[in-house]
């Protein structure tokens, strides 16, 4: 039996396939399915399975093309509800995958759902356990998540569930059992999970706060409810989509890669209501961009970031691009369901300049002028609260980057400003905004606090541990 965990670092996710004697089943697929199938056919097996753990939330699910093109079946856990063609498994039903075996456990909590799947090697063995969102490494699932979508499934509820889920179906299984998570750290779907992406059941045992053996009920509900921030706004609108069904992901490339001249892209800026998106380094951005686009970069969390940014996940989208970076960009909105991207920018901004259109640009300094500056001037950081309290530059205002539309009463027109984040890339999504909204009185710092940090001039009256506040 082959598993290989087939990691996507900018959704801190992960999607598998497990291979015996010519047969595969895939696991939990992103949106774009070809790869899978490219895995498939070097190895000259067909895909039997596409096996989901749950309803996902952060991203829209490859499943309903990989069937479509594989024949594959699709496999939901116990009480899921497809609006497709799919398997509705019982628990304890199993499933074969070429000479090895993949048995249902059902282990509701993160959602109702939600599925952990055993796998059974050639020989009989309990090889691992993919364990989708309700045990990650070092952290289980958040049980928050499902009420935004059935309001009855209250977080206590769905919290007490997956206490049950994992006392009785997950922490009695052998301490061998690897485990393997559908997240890593930095996923919004956990508070603390490890960037280590695999682990044996039984150092989980140890380690991981939530199966403490000693834990009540009413403690594990108090203590996995603790810290939770805001889920993404997207959230709700990716669970819809892998309940529902979507447009397949080869309509949606071929829209978005439609190429637009200059006079093309102005004009059809101007008729629509599209933004423009400008997936540029932030480097790049800040020497010269379209007027009123908004720059979320391709080089860092993008697709997270398009989902708190952009609120509605119907908005048209024209692309500015680096060159040969248009699929990509079309493709990683698409994993999170922005899927009207309507076309791009020929040649990109570069085009747009040699065209003679006007263009706009953000003023940088560097980490020792903002050392000079920073107590003469109003400094907004735009880092995440937690950031915020762990360090910060004393004098700073925190308005976290997905909060500022709902904060830019605060942040003034009359007077000179600096903005910060943890390297730069957050505090260029906030420039484009603030553009965007008539700001030109403010200037960036280059790679933010952890540059600022670097300075020599660092001091205690500079920086403000939490333990100091």
């Amino acid at each position: 039996m082959k598993v290989e965990q087939i990691y996507t670092g900018c959704l801190a996710h992960a999607a598998y396939y497990v291979e015996s004697n010519g047969v595969a089943a895939i696991f939990d697929p992103l949106r774009e399915v070809q790869p899978y199938i490219d895995r498939a056919n070097k190895n000259k097996a067909k895909i039997k399975y596409v096996f989901e753990t749950h309803f996902h939330a952060d991203f829209v699910s490859g499943h309903i093309d990989l069937a479509k093109k594989t024949g594959a079946e699709i496999v939901y856990g116990p009480t899921a509800k497809p609006g497709f063609d799919a398997i509705v498994a019982e628990d304890d039903q199993v499933f074969e995958v070429g000479d090895c075996k993949v048995k249902i456990i059902h282990t509701p909590g993160h959602t109702m759902e939600s599925t952990t799947y055993m796998l059974i090697d050639e020989e009989g063995k309990e090889h691992g356990l993919i364990t989708g969102d309700t045990l990650f490494i070092g952290d289980v699932g958040r049980p928050d998540l499902a009420q935004h979508v059935i309001a009855d499934l209250t977080e206590e509820k769905l919290a007490g569930h997956l206490f049950d889920s994992l006392r009785n179906k997950i922490m009695p299984l052998s301490d061998d059992l690897i485990v393997y998570p559908n997240h890593g750290a930095g996923s919004a779907c956990g508070k603390n999970m490890s960037k280590e992406t695999t682990d044996t059941l039984g150092n989980q045992k140890v380690t991981n706060y939530a199966l403490r053996p000693d834990m009540t009920k009413a403690e594990f509900i108090k203590e996995v409810l603790t810290g939770l921030v805001a889920p993404p706004a997207y959230f709700p609108k990716n669970v819809v989509m892998n309940i529902k069904g979507y447009e397949s992901i080869d309509e949606v490339l071929d829209r978005g890669k439609k190429t637009f001249n200059v006079q093309e892209f102005e004009l059809v800026a101007n008729e629509t209501q599209a933004l423009v998106l400008d997936t540029r380094s932030a480097a790049q951005f800040a020497e010269g961009f379209i007027p009123n686009s908004i720059n979320i970069g391709l080089d860092s969390n993008f697709a997270m970031w398009v989902g708190e940014m952009i609120p509605d996940i119907n908005q048209e989208i024209l692309l500015v691009t680096e060159a040969g970076k248009e699929e990509e960009s079309i493709t990683r909105l698409a994993r999170v369901g922005y899927d009207n991207s309507i076309g791009h920018l020929g040649g990109g901004f570069e085009s747009w300049k040699n065209a003679g259109k006007p263009y706009e640009t953000v003023e940088r300094i560097n980490a020792e002028t903002f050392a000079q500056q920073f107590d003469q001037k109003m400094v907004f950081d735009v880092r995440k609260k937690s950031e915020f309290d762990s360090e910060h530059v004393t004098t700073a205002i925190n308005i976290p980057l997905n909060e500022i539309n709902q904060h830019l009463s605060e942040i003034p027109k009359d007077q000179p400003f600096i903005i910060y984040c943890g390297s730069g890339y957050r505090t260029m999504i906030a420039a484009s905004i603030l553009k965007q909204r008539g700001w030109d009185n403010f200037v960036d710092v280059i790679g933010g606090f952890k540059a600022i940090a670097q300075t020599d001039v660092l001091r205690t009256d500079y920086v403000c541990p939490t333990t100091l506040l």
